[in-house]
């Protein structure tokens, strides 16, 4: 039972992570791109500041959760769950460096600009945020599906 519970925890804490890849390939990422200079400075710095302080406890959250759920598939011998729950593991620990290592810097920068200020390079930045947060997308697709792959087929 405490495995179906975990199992759940990180799948719910995991879809809040993907929703951000999925609506990113669904249209953001367009919309980002098709922003002057200006726009994407003041949409950057808004959805940088509400978004940091609103995403990252679901990150902690669901890494504790996920290597819980490691943990006890372990304990409990269930090879296929333990699998696909390591594989999600270690994919949600590859984009969290991916993002502090590489989108967070590039935040940080970005916050430090002003529409007054902007380089005129700017649009070099908005392509190396982008192309991080492409593996991070593929990361955060690999490890949700692996955990619905353990959700669907662990009892066949």
């Amino acid at each position: 039972m405490l495995q179906h519970i975990l199992l759940f925890i990180t799948l719910l804490l995991y879809s809040i992570i993907v929703s951000q890849s999925l609506s990113y390939i669904i249209s953001l990422r367009r919309v980002q791109q098709a922003l002057d200079a200006p726009g994407y400075l003041n949409w950057r710095k808004l959805t940088d500041q509400l978004f940091h302080q609103r995403f990252r406890p679901v990150v902690y959250a669901s890494l504790v959760s996920n290597l819980a759920l490691v943990i006890v598939s372990a304990l409990f011998k269930e090879l296929f769950l333990f699998g696909c729950s390591t594989m999600a593991f270690v994919a949600l620990v590859a984009d969290t460096w991916v993002a502090v290592k590489g989108n967070l810097p590039i935040n940080a920068i970005i916050n430090q600009w002003t529409p007054q200020n902007i380089p005129a390079d700017w649009q070099l930045y908005r392509r190396r945020w982008l192309q991080l947060f492409s593996v991070r997308q593929v990361l955060n697709i690999i490890g949700y599906t692996s955990l619905l792959a353990a959700a669907v087929f662990r009892h066949l």
